[in-house]
């Protein structure tokens, strides 16, 4: 059976779809309500999250298996770490909000490699809620191009469609007890972050 972690929330989505955004309005409103929350992403900033970072600026030049493996390696200190783990945070009462998980994996990696390799080296716990900021693939293009940034290893159109499809591949095989709970990226950013809040309140195990 899948396990999955209480008070663990994690956001999903193209590049350029929001959902950063609407990570740091769901922590500020939790906060506002009383409650200890701490945000988080993927890649980390930590040592091997680093590495995977130096990838995708293509410092570093790597297989697509290599890759895959630093990018659990990284999640599983950053799930397990002694000193600052996630699973150790939501067991403490904190309320854990993360800006990419494993199935950015599922959807990022298997464009070049197969899906149950990807499944089986990232055997971790789901999170209660994936919160999916829901955006096409032309306006994720059009918010990257705008930032004036020098792309990084996947922002790239053919890429992303692929990414897309396989995100709705990996949310269907998600197990029961885990709340998948679809943004679209055009909404008005407040009124997104409102139904974010109503759609998790009740998840919340304080």
């Amino acid at each position: 059976m899948d396990k999955v972690l209480d008070n663990f929330f994690v956001f999903e989505g193209l590049d350029g779809s929001g959902k950063s955004t609407q990570l740091h309005l769901l922590g500020d409103k939790l906060r506002s309500r009383g409650f200890n929350v701490e945000t988080t992403f993927e890649p980390t900033d930590n040592a091997i999250g680093r590495v995977v970072r130096q990838v995708l600026r293509r410092e570093i030049v790597t297989t697509p298996q290599a890759l895959a493996l630093l990018y659990s390696a990284d999640r599983h200190d950053h799930l397990y770490n002694s000193d600052y783990g996630i699973e150790k945070k939501t067991k403490e009462g904190t309320i854990v909000l993360s800006d990419r998980y494993f199935y950015s994996s599922f959807a990022y990696q298997t464009v070049q490699l197969d899906f149950d390799y990807v499944k089986a080296i990232n055997n971790y716990p789901h999170p209660r809620c994936v919160i999916y900021l829901d955006a096409s693939v032309s306006l994720c293009m059009e918010r990257i191009n705008s930032r004036g940034d020098v792309k990084e290893l996947f922002e790239k159109e053919e890429y992303l469609k692929c990414v897309k499809e396989n995100f709705e591949k990996a949310f269907r095989a998600l197990p029961e007890g885990v709340k998948l709970i679809r943004i679209p990226a055009i909404m008005n950013e407040i009124e997104a972050s409102e139904l974010v809040f109503n759609e998790i309140e009740g998840y919340i195990n304080l």
